[in-house]
C-alpha cells in the first residue's frame, strides 16, 4: 500500500501533468497530424502516392482537396469559417499548391537530368530519397513563411528521419535542385541556396558558430547558382558565398568564400575561372 507521501507527491504530479495539459498550444499528437498532412500533399500533389488513380476531378479530388484544406485548418487551430479566408494560412497555402508542384517536377526533371543510373521522372518521384526531402522542404518552407509555428519543423522532420536529410525549413532553395544520395546532408536555417545546384551525400552547409545569441542572424552559407558540392564538404559560415559556377570537391572544409567557375579540391587548389588557365591557391585550413 502506498504511503501518505507518496500519494501526496503523485497527486501533486498529476496536477503539474493536468495544469500542463491544459496551457498546451497545439492540438493532440500534432505529430500525427502533421504527417497525415505530409502524406496527403504528396497524394494531391503526385499521382504516384495517390490512393486512387484513373478517376476524373470529379471522382473524388474535390473531396481530397477539401480534406487537405480541413486538416491544415485542424493543425493550425483555426475555426472553420476563419479558415475559408483568402488571406488565411489555408487559403494561402492552397493559392501556392500549383508553384509548390511545379517546382519540384523541376527539382525531378534535375535529379533525373544529372543522374545516369536514373531512368525516369516517375522512378525519381517513387524512390529517390532527395526528392522525398526535398518535397518535403517545399511545403514546410511554404508554411514557414507565413509564419506556423512548429509544424514546418516537423514536416521537414519527417524527412529526416525518412531520408536521413535534414533541411531547415527556413533555408531558402532555389529551383532545379538536385540531391544525388543524400544520406547525411545538413542544410541549416538561413542557408541560400541558388538554381541548378546540386549536392552530394553528407554534405553540410552550416554555421561557424552556435550560440544563441545569433539566432536573428545569418549564419550559413550562401551557394550560387550551378554549384555542384561532392560528398562530405563542409560548408561554415553566413558570409560564406560559394560563387556561380563552382565545383566543390569531396571532403574540403570552407569558411571562406570562392569566386565563380573555382574549383575547390582537399589539397587547397582553386582554379579561378575554370577554362581561362588562372589558377591560384587559397588556404582552407584543410
Amino acid at each position: 500500500m502506498a504511503t501518505a507521501p507518496e500519494r501526496t507527491g503523485i497527486s501533486a504530479f498529476l496536477d503539474e501533468v493536468a495544469a500542463a495539459r491544459q496551457e498546451y498550444p497545439f492540438p493532440a499528437r500534432l505529430h500525427e497530424l502533421v504527417e497525415r498532412f505530409a502524406h496527403r500533399t504528396l497524394e494531391l500533389l503526385f499521382p504516384h502516392f495517390a490512393a486512387e488513380v484513373g478517376e476524373d476531378r470529379e471522382g473524388g479530388l474535390e473531396a481530397e482537396y477539401q480534406g487537405l484544406r480541413d486538416l491544415l485548418c485542424e493543425i493550425v487551430g483555426m475555426p472553420g469559417t476563419r479558415c475559408n479566408a483568402p488571406d488565411s494560412v489555408v487559403g494561402k497555402f492552397s493559392d501556392a499548391l500549383p508553384e509548390i508542384r511545379a517546382a519540384l517536377l523541376l527539382d525531378a526533371q534535375a535529379i533525373c537530368d544529372g543522374d545516369p543510373a536514373a531512368h525516369s521522372i516517375d522512378e525519381i518521384i517513387l524512390s529517390y530519397p532527395g526528392f522525398l526531402a526535398t518535397a518535403l522542404y517545399r511545403i514546410a518552407h511554404e508554411l514557414h513563411r507565413y509564419g506556423v509555428p512548429l509544424v514546418p519543423r516537423l514536416l521537414t522532420e519527417v524527412a529526416h528521419r525518412d531520408t536521413g536529410i535534414d533541411i531547415h525549413p527556413g533555408a531558402t532553395i532555389g529551383p532545379s535542385f538536385a540531391i544525388d544520395h543524400g544520406t547525411g546532408i545538413v542544410i541549416g536555417e538561413t542557408a541560400v541556396i541558388g538554381a541548378h545546384v546540386k549536392l552530394y551525400q553528407g554534405v553540410t552547409l552550416g554555421a561557424l558558430s552556435v550560440e544563441k545569441h545569433m539566432a536573428s542572424s545569418k549564419r550559413h552559407p550562401t551557394i550560387g547558382d550551378r554549384v555542384v558540392i561532392y560528398a562530405n564538404a563542409t560548408i561554415l559560415g553566413g558570409d560564406t558565398v560559394i560563387g556561380a559556377g563552382t565545383i566543390v570537391g569531396g571532403n574540403v572544409w570552407i569558411t571562406q568564400s570562392v569566386a565563380a567557375k573555382s574549383v575547390v579540391t582537399p589539397t587547397a587548389k582553386v582554379d579561378r575561372g575554370r577554362g581561362n588557365g588562372a589558377d591560384e591557391v587559397l588556404d582552407f585550413n584543410i
